[in-house]
Protein backbone atom coordinates (compact mmCIF):
# COMPACT_ATOMS: atom_id res chain seq x y z
CA UNK A 1 0.00 0.00 0.00
CA UNK A 2 2.93 2.53 0.94
CA UNK A 3 4.37 1.75 -2.40
CA UNK A 4 1.04 2.68 -4.20
CA UNK A 5 0.88 5.94 -2.59
CA UNK A 6 4.72 6.71 -3.46
CA UNK A 7 3.97 5.62 -6.87
CA UNK A 8 0.55 7.69 -6.80
CA UNK A 9 2.32 11.35 -5.27
CA UNK A 10 5.36 10.86 -7.37
CA UNK A 11 2.58 10.95 -10.43
CA UNK A 12 0.56 13.29 -9.18
CA UNK A 13 3.65 16.02 -8.56
CA UNK A 14 4.56 15.06 -11.86
CA UNK A 15 1.63 15.40 -13.63
CA UNK A 16 1.08 18.62 -11.81
CA UNK A 17 4.69 19.31 -13.24
CA UNK A 18 3.86 18.77 -16.44
CA UNK A 19 0.80 21.10 -16.60
CA UNK A 20 -0.02 24.45 -16.20
CA UNK A 21 -2.88 23.94 -13.49
CA UNK A 22 -5.02 26.89 -12.42
CA UNK A 23 -3.54 26.75 -8.91
CA UNK A 24 0.39 26.86 -7.98
CA UNK A 25 2.29 28.35 -5.46
CA UNK A 26 3.35 31.89 -4.71
CA UNK A 27 6.75 32.75 -6.05
CA UNK A 28 9.07 34.43 -3.03
CA UNK A 29 12.36 36.06 -3.16
CA UNK A 30 15.25 33.62 -3.75
CA UNK A 31 16.96 33.46 -0.05
CA UNK A 32 20.53 35.15 0.01
CA UNK A 33 23.43 32.80 -1.44
CA UNK A 34 26.26 32.81 1.08
CA UNK A 35 29.79 31.91 0.39
CA UNK A 36 30.22 28.28 -0.88
CA UNK A 37 26.27 27.71 -1.55
CA UNK A 38 25.23 26.60 -4.68
CA UNK A 39 22.79 28.36 -7.10
CA UNK A 40 21.30 26.35 -9.77
CA UNK A 41 18.60 26.54 -12.47
CA UNK A 42 17.73 24.67 -15.12
CA UNK A 43 15.71 21.18 -16.07
CA UNK A 44 15.47 18.13 -14.04
CA UNK A 45 14.24 14.89 -15.10
CA UNK A 46 13.90 11.92 -12.60
CA UNK A 47 13.05 8.13 -13.78
CA UNK A 48 12.31 4.99 -11.63
CA UNK A 49 12.13 1.83 -13.06
CA UNK A 50 9.96 -0.48 -12.36
CA UNK A 51 10.96 -2.80 -9.75
CA UNK A 52 9.63 -6.66 -9.29
CA UNK A 53 6.84 -5.94 -11.09
CA UNK A 54 6.07 -2.64 -10.14
CA UNK A 55 5.31 0.36 -12.64
CA UNK A 56 8.04 2.74 -13.64
CA UNK A 57 7.30 6.42 -12.09
CA UNK A 58 9.19 9.84 -12.88
CA UNK A 59 8.83 13.17 -14.49
CA UNK A 60 10.18 16.50 -15.85
CA UNK A 61 10.29 19.57 -14.37
CA UNK A 62 12.13 23.06 -14.04
CA UNK A 63 13.98 23.72 -11.04
CA UNK A 64 15.69 26.43 -8.88
CA UNK A 65 18.16 24.95 -6.31
CA UNK A 66 19.91 27.25 -3.99
CA UNK A 67 22.22 26.59 -0.57
CA UNK A 68 24.03 23.70 0.79
CA UNK A 69 22.65 20.05 2.18
CA UNK A 70 22.20 21.34 5.67
CA UNK A 71 20.03 24.62 4.47
CA UNK A 72 18.30 25.01 1.57
CA UNK A 73 15.48 25.51 -1.21
CA UNK A 74 14.14 23.60 -4.42
CA UNK A 75 12.01 24.84 -6.60
CA UNK A 76 9.63 22.70 -9.10
CA UNK A 77 7.91 24.42 -12.07
CA UNK A 78 5.75 23.32 -15.25
CA UNK A 79 7.36 24.27 -18.93
CA UNK A 80 5.19 27.69 -18.74
CA UNK A 81 6.46 28.67 -15.27
CA UNK A 82 3.87 27.47 -12.42
CA UNK A 83 5.23 26.68 -9.43
CA UNK A 84 3.77 23.63 -8.43
CA UNK A 85 6.35 22.65 -5.41
CA UNK A 86 8.96 23.92 -3.01
CA UNK A 87 11.34 21.86 -0.56
CA UNK A 88 12.99 23.95 1.66
CA UNK A 89 15.16 22.43 4.63
CA UNK A 90 17.50 23.19 7.75
CA UNK A 91 18.44 21.69 10.32
CA UNK A 92 16.08 18.95 11.80
CA UNK A 93 13.49 20.18 9.61
CA UNK A 94 12.45 19.40 5.86
CA UNK A 95 9.02 20.69 4.47
CA UNK A 96 7.18 20.26 1.28
CA UNK A 97 4.77 22.95 0.04
CA UNK A 98 2.74 21.98 -3.04
CA UNK A 99 -0.78 23.82 -3.76
CA UNK A 100 -2.35 22.18 -1.89
CA UNK A 101 -0.72 21.29 1.31
CA UNK A 102 2.60 21.28 3.40
CA UNK A 103 4.53 18.28 4.32
CA UNK A 104 7.39 17.53 6.98
CA UNK A 105 9.90 15.31 6.57
CA UNK A 106 12.49 13.73 8.82
CA UNK A 107 15.29 14.46 6.23
CA UNK A 108 15.75 15.45 2.23
CA UNK A 109 16.48 11.44 1.79
CA UNK A 110 12.95 10.78 3.53
CA UNK A 111 11.34 13.42 1.43
CA UNK A 112 12.86 12.24 -2.01
CA UNK A 113 11.67 8.33 -0.92
CA UNK A 114 8.54 9.23 -0.48
CA UNK A 115 7.90 10.85 -3.70
CA UNK A 116 10.42 8.83 -5.69
CA UNK A 117 9.84 5.65 -3.89
CA UNK A 118 13.62 5.97 -3.85
CA UNK A 119 16.15 7.93 -2.02
CA UNK A 120 18.50 10.36 -4.20
CA UNK A 121 21.37 11.44 -1.95
CA UNK A 122 20.86 15.03 -1.86
CA UNK A 123 24.04 15.92 0.09
CA UNK A 124 26.29 14.53 -2.51
CA UNK A 125 23.84 15.92 -5.24
CA UNK A 126 25.12 19.39 -4.43
CA UNK A 127 28.85 18.91 -5.34
CA UNK A 128 27.49 15.89 -8.60
CA UNK A 129 26.23 19.55 -10.25
CA UNK A 130 29.03 20.63 -9.73
CA UNK A 131 30.76 17.95 -11.70
CA UNK A 132 32.68 16.86 -8.79
CA UNK A 133 32.55 13.53 -5.86
CA UNK A 134 31.26 13.89 -2.73
CA UNK A 135 34.23 14.51 -0.42
CA UNK A 136 32.53 12.71 2.25
CA UNK A 137 32.47 9.12 0.87
CA UNK A 138 34.43 7.06 -1.46
CA UNK A 139 34.63 7.69 -5.38
CA UNK A 140 36.35 5.71 -8.03
CA UNK A 141 37.10 7.80 -11.68
CA UNK A 142 35.54 5.88 -14.85
CA UNK A 143 35.84 7.43 -18.35
CA UNK A 144 32.99 9.74 -18.39
CA UNK A 145 32.81 11.04 -14.84
CA UNK A 146 32.68 8.99 -12.06
CA UNK A 147 30.99 6.19 -9.63
CA UNK A 148 29.86 7.00 -6.06
CA UNK A 149 27.32 5.57 -3.63
CA UNK A 150 25.92 3.21 -5.74
CA UNK A 151 25.63 6.11 -8.78
CA UNK A 152 27.27 6.89 -11.66
CA UNK A 153 28.07 9.96 -12.70
CA UNK A 154 28.45 10.75 -16.21
CA UNK A 155 29.80 14.28 -17.01
CA UNK A 156 30.31 13.76 -20.61
CA UNK A 157 28.48 16.76 -21.66
CA UNK A 158 29.03 18.83 -18.03
CA UNK A 159 30.46 21.77 -20.58
CA UNK A 160 26.67 21.42 -22.05
CA UNK A 161 25.14 21.96 -19.09
CA UNK A 162 24.43 18.07 -18.64
CA UNK A 163 24.80 15.92 -15.99
CA UNK A 164 23.18 12.10 -15.97
CA UNK A 165 23.30 10.56 -12.34
CA UNK A 166 22.35 6.73 -12.70
CA UNK A 167 21.81 4.66 -10.01
CA UNK A 168 22.22 0.69 -11.19
CA UNK A 169 20.49 -1.12 -8.17
CA UNK A 170 16.61 -2.52 -8.67
CA UNK A 171 14.91 -0.33 -9.52
CA UNK A 172 16.95 2.20 -12.02
CA UNK A 173 17.14 5.28 -10.90
CA UNK A 174 18.25 8.20 -13.68
CA UNK A 175 18.94 11.83 -12.68
CA UNK A 176 18.76 14.08 -15.20
CA UNK A 177 20.32 17.86 -14.98
CA UNK A 178 20.43 20.35 -17.63
CA UNK A 179 22.08 23.20 -15.79
CA UNK A 180 20.74 26.52 -17.91
CA UNK A 181 22.16 28.67 -14.97
CA UNK A 182 24.58 28.91 -12.73
CA UNK A 183 26.22 31.42 -9.87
Amino acid sequence: MRCATRTATAALLCAAALLAGCSSLTRKPAPQVADGDLRLAGRLSVQVAGGAGGKASGGNAGFELIGNPQTGQLELSTPLGSLVARALWREREVRLQTPEDERRFDDLDALTRELLGEAIPVAALFDWLRGKPWPQAASQATANGFEQLGWQIDLARFSEGLIVATRRAEPVVTLRARIDEQQ
